[in-house]
């Protein structure tokens, strides 16, 4: 297909895609109005806060915040159909294999980034907040509004969903032979860096929700070498980290000493032994 027709069909693909978030954003506007759904996330924080009631400082604020969740609603309403979408526009480009890896991968993806949010609402979200909540209570009393509440709230649970995908996308690298359990060991101490960056950028902006995250981070990067090791070893050929090198016979990863065939139609030489110190003259 011709490159201005990629471009045409994921014109169209994106359109669709809109339509529907939009469609969608108008049936979570309806849910939101019917259903408790703000009440249900106010749940956490309730028991903090006195006569459990948030606050709001603008007029517009009460209306802003039933536009974001009935937009939340829709989204997570149009989700399959988004996702459909990507995949007929990305399928034609895939090998066999790489298929046989993303299909699966996308609904597991889709159920760990529900339980980790699930995770982070019904257990994690209380305890953060009753730590929080704890600091100088006798001298202050809070004053939470809606806005910061459910900003911290949303980041927070994202944050965790996100997370709770690093072990799946850990094992789809291994099953495609990007990466192994011993690169994954060796390289433990950039785990570490890089877990508590990932932290500092999507936790809320506190210390504690930071080293709680980076834990978490580092508890699933341990999950994720245990489950790289029990993958599967994938082709010859397309069995290890490109930086190591293809897997050589007997499991070890390296590049092969380099041999010269010999001439085509001639006799392989016979091995010399060392050279003869040369003649005096």
């Amino acid at each position: 297909m011709p490159f201005l027709d990629h471009l045409e069909e994921l014109r169209w693909r994106i359109l669709y895609s809109l339509l529907a978030i939009l469609l969608t954003t108008l049936v979570g506007w309806v849910l939101v109005e019917r259903v408790d759904i703000i009440g249900l996330l106010i749940r956490p924080v309730a028991p903090l806060v006195p006569g459990g009631r948030l606050k709001f400082t603008s007029p517009t604020e009460p209306f802003l915040i039933t536009l974001k969740f009935a937009f939340v609603v829709g989204l997570l309403l149009a989700s399959p159909f988004v996702i459909y979408q990507a995949w007929a526009f990305l399928a034609p480009a895939l090998y066999e294999r790489e298929k046989r890896v993303i299909v699966p991968a996308l609904s597991v993806g889709v159920l760990l980034f529900l339980g980790g949010a699930s995770a982070a609402y019904l257990w994690a979200l209380p305890r953060v907040l009753r730590v929080l909540f704890s600091f100088q209570r006798a001298v202050l009393e809070p004053i939470i509004t809606a806005d910061k509440y459910f900003g911290f709230a949303a980041q927070f649970m994202i944050a965790c969903g996100l997370a709770a995908e690093l072990p799946l996308v850990i094992v789809v690298l291994a099953a495609l032979g990007i990466v192994t359990p011993q690169f994954l060991v060796r390289n433990l101490r950039y785990a570490v860096v890089l877990s508590a960056v990932a932290a500092a950028l999507l936790a809320p902006p506190d210390a504690f929700s930071m080293v709680v995250g980076m834990v978490f981070l580092l508890l699933l990067y341990g999950v994720s070498i245990l489950g790289a090791a029990r993958c599967p070893a994938p082709p010859r050929y397309w069995s290890s980290c490109p930086w190591e090198g293809p897997r050589l016979p007997g499991g070890k990863a390296g590049y092969p000493a380099p041999t010269r065939p010999p001439a085509t139609g001639a006799a392989s030489p016979a091995p010399r032994g060392p050279l003869a110190p040369p003649a005096r003259r």
